[in-house]
């Protein structure tokens, strides 16, 4: 871990463990309560110093670090594929948007950061945005990366200093990879602090004095956990969570296009992505075609070891997780959906699996399934439509492929914190929002300089009189 500088964890150890292998690629250390402690005084000390730095001196590191994802990224792209199980394409997407964050959040000290307010007082009157000072980030294992990096950049961008909390089975990519790319980029010491660990790490992390903001991603249960002990030591918590995600596919719409966009939402990164398309409505007249369609590319999409072949999915990201994904499979097939494809698994590879005929009450319909399963039913009119897909504590992302026109109708009447037409449910761009509504998590938090402003900054009102003002006292 890293408290300053590099640093055995009071906690013990963590193997790092290949899921595709069972191998042991290495060992990392885990922060106790105490080390998160210390780590958040050490930061605090080093934010006062780093907020007063030019802003042209805040953006050159995260132009740098830009730069060193980039150069470094076949090296990082190996260990996302090893450690967490990715295909090749998605760690490589991964470095990418890693780079574009870090040349997006280097416009940011240097952006607008207050406006001025019209006053009845014969004085000036701003509202200026500040740094909130110390924020924690808990980053999940499914885009180790990503998560990380869109709230670590903007956050020293702002002139923050920053706890990471990884999850342990993807610290050395969702943590080793930015702290030494950031000190490579030339970011003073103790600005960004690393501390992999559990749920003991976790609440530290949030309970620690100085933190003033926490950036959570994760499962809706511990986001409410979060929530809840953020609210109770007056912490801002931004909270990114799961999804149960529709993609609509209206009458008319090319089937093979449809099936295709379908089978990407589902089945890309083994189904681990909160933006996964977790519920397919398909009309009345296409949905036999449409299974049919979505079984055969479930079927012939290859499955294995990424780091040693070319496939389409790898493994889940352990034995927990495969039990629950199947486990949702087999009570939804006893509840009577037809399975189509898949529904089998060897070791942590779970075949992509189509099931037919769900109802709403069935578990893989009601429940987020985080994994690579395409449950499908069918609707007659579009307001049954929006009415199914309407019918969800969630509301993360939402695909409508088909008529533009329906599709517009639809993306205004169902609740959701993103919405495509004419794609399918899992996209993301440093520069847009992120977010969702209901159980989703508490809006669009993350992408895009006015959401990080927001997340990552305090409004200070700042007034300025020419002399000093007169009172009747």
């Amino acid at each position: 871990m890293v408290i300053d500088g590099w640093a055995d964890g009071s906690a013990g150890t963590a193997p790092v463990v290949e899921p595709a292998t069972g191998n042991r690629l290495g060992t990392i250390g885990l922060a106790g309560a105490e080390d998160v402690r210390k780590a958040s005084a050490r930061a605090a000390a080093a934010q006062a110093r780093w907020a007063a730095r030019p802003p042209e001196e805040r953006a050159a590191v995260l132009r740098g670090a830009g730069d060193l994802w980039e150069a470094h990224a076949e090296e990082i792209q190996d260990w996302i594929v090893r450690e967490a199980g990715s295909i090749r394409p998605k760690a490589a997407l991964e470095t990418h948007i890693a780079a574009q964050e870090c040349y997006e959040a280097a416009a940011l000290p240097s952006h607008p950061h207050g406006t001025v307010l019209p006053s009845n007082e014969a004085r000036w009157s701003f509202a200026r945005r500040r740094p909130a000072g110390v924020v924690s980030v808990i980053a999940p294992f499914n885009f180790p990366l990503i998560l990380s990096i869109r709230s670590v950049a903007p956050a020293l961008a702002l002139g923050n200093a920053v706890l990471l909390k990884p999850d342990p089975r993807t610290a050395v990519c969702g943590g080793v990879a930015l702290v030494r790319i950031f000190q490579e980029a030339g970011l003073p010491d103790g600005l960004l602090q690393l501390l992999p660990g559990g749920a003991e790490t976790g609440e530290a992390v949030v309970t620690a004095p100085e933190v003033r903001v926490v950036s959570f991603t994760g499962s809706t249960a511990a986001g409410r956990r979060v929530g809840e002990l953020g609210a109770r030591h007056l912490k801002r918590t931004h909270l990114e969570l799961g999804g149960n995600n529709a993609l609509i596919v209206l009458p008319g719409a090319d089937l093979a296009l449809a099936a295709s966009a379908g089978a990407f939402g589902s089945f890309m990164h083994q189904g681990q992505i909160c933006m996964t398309t977790g519920r397919h409505l398909v009309h009345e007249s296409l949905h036999d075609a449409y299974v049919e369609a979505l079984a055969a590319k479930a079927a012939h999409l290859p499955v294995g070891d990424p780091a040693t072949g070319q496939v389409a999915l790898g493994p889940l990201i352990d034995d927990r997780q495969l039990q629950r994904v199947d486990d949702l499979v087999r009570r939804t097939v006893a509840a009577g959906a037809r399975l189509a494809a898949g529904g089998t698994h060897k070791d942590l590879f779970y075949a992509p699996t189509v099931l037919a005929d769900v109802t709403a009450a069935m578990p893989a319909w009601a429940d987020e399934v985080f994994g690579p399963v395409a449950p499908v039913a069918s609707f007659a009119t579009a307001e049954e439509a929006t009415a199914i897909a309407s019918d969800s504590e969630y509301g993360l992302s939402l695909g409508v492929l088909g008529n533009v026109g329906d599709a517009m109708r639809i993306a205004d009447a169902v609740p959701s914190g993103i919405v495509h037409i004419n794609e399918q449910t899992v996209s993301d761009e440093a520069n847009s929002p992120f977010g969702g509504v209901g159980a989703s998590g508490t809006g669009s938090r993350f992408g895009g300089a006015e959401a990080n402003i927001e997340a990552f900054t305090e409004t200070q009102w700042l007034t300025v009189r020419p002399e000093i003002a007169s009172y009747p006292f």
